[in-house]
């Protein structure tokens, strides 16, 4: 069987750069990786290959064997892709860590935004993401919820530990208890870790019979969560662990709750500001006079200036949301609408129009100020 060129695997030209060589991989590597195509198969053995494509052309060494030899000086016994000596990539995030632990934001907060792993050690447990809504007077006052998931947790017959009760750990048949063995690839030997104990060194004589030897088991899992004042869309809380418990004594991963507020039917948000629109009586626009507006905090008192215009914009300071910075907190900007009566009574029409002769509005119905701007135009 014809073996695959490393260069088209990764999609570059021989001659590619470092730089050009690593952005070409990432974009393999998030294409095919096992967390965003669960249960393919051949997404995973594309993985696999793009990696170890990957890790040698990426070692100026081995990259000059290669385009000499090609990949038989690379693979052996079946075509399996190795590691670098002394590891081996078996876990898809020791290969990320490879490539990204040592640029700077660090392999966690990569691998972590793009599928939310942990990032720690290969026994530990990975991260996990849960969404929350709530409405505007929860994110005002905070609030404390009590959500429901489901993860994996420490399996309670073996503690953990893989082993039904009363069996043991043995030294692993296969690597002798050093947790990796010796491949040979024509003239060159690769360390990599031990197939069959994933490196422990040891093997599970007799595996849990409630967790099948994985130490972890689903469970529906509630938690109480205290939501702090302030918080907006897209704020980020994080639960140290109570992500999915690690494997064989590993850490537990990080539980991150990701919320989304709800919109209001009266308020909208605008940064730490609260804005509102409210009709008021064309009486009062122009008399002026004082009202009650409605805030998340309760109600609070208005003064309307004599002869308010419709669209003027009033502020009520400190009735805004909570800032999360601990600064001041943010205010309430009010825009007043002045409503024009739709019915009048007989009385209300003479009234009216008693006024429009008065104040001369039957020969002059337009604003002077309006009418003086647009003689220009005429």
């Amino acid at each position: 069987m014809a073996q695959d060129d490393y260069y088209e695997l990764l999609g570059v030209e021989k001659g590619v750069d470092a730089d050009a060589l690593k952005k070409a991989y990432r974009k393999k590597a998030v294409q095919y990786h096992p967390d965003k195509n669960p249960g393919n198969k051949e997404a995973e053995e594309m993985f696999k290959k793009v990696s170890h494509a990957y890790e040698v052309l990426s070692d100026p060494e081995k990259r000059a064997a290669y385009d000499r030899y090609g990949a038989a000086a690379f693979e052996g016994g079946g075509g399996v892709p190795r590691g670098p000596a002394g590891g081996g990539f078996h876990d898809p995030r020791d290969i990320f860590s490879q490539v990204f632990g040592q640029q700077g934001g660090g392999f966690g907060d990569i691998f972590g935004e793009m599928f939310g792993g942990s990032g720690r050690d290969g026994r530990d447990g990975s991260d996990l993401r849960y969404d929350l809504e709530i409405t505007l007077e929860e994110a005002a006052r905070g609030v404390e919820k009590e959500i429901s998931f489901r993860k994996l947790v420490t399996c309670e017959r073996c503690d953990g530990g893989g082993a039904e009760p009363g069996s043991k750990r043995v030294t692993c048949p296969t690597c002798r208890g050093a947790g990796q063995v010796r491949r040979s690839g024509g003239i060159i030997v690769f360390t990599q870790t031990c197939p069959t104990c994933q490196g422990s060194g040891e093997k599970i004589e007799k595996p849990c019979t409630a967790c099948r030897g994985e130490g972890r088991i689903a469970k529906n899992t509630k938690l109480n969560v205290r939501i702090p004042p302030g918080v907006d869309t897209g704020s980020r809380l994080r639960s140290a662990g109570n992500g999915e418990a690690g494997s064989a004594g590993g850490e537990a991963g990080d539980l991150y709750i990701v919320l989304a507020v709800k919109n209001h039917e009266l308020f909208e948000r605008q940064g730490d500001d609260l804005f509102c629109e409210i009709p008021i009586k064309f009486t009062l626009a122009t008399l002026g006079g004082s009202i009650e507006v409605p805030t998340l905090f309760g109600k609070a008192a208005l003064k309307i200036p004599a002869a308010t215009q419709s669209g003027t914009t009033f502020r009520l300071r400190e009735k805004g949301m909570p800032s999360l910075r601990g600064s001041r907190q943010g205010d309430q900007l009010v825009r007043v609408h002045v409503e024009v009566p739709q019915s009048l009574s007989t009385e209300q029409r003479k009234l009216l129009e008693e006024f429009a002769r008065i104040s001369g509005d039957a020969s002059e119905p337009t604003s002077k100020s309006f009418f003086d701007k647009a003689k220009k135009f005429f």
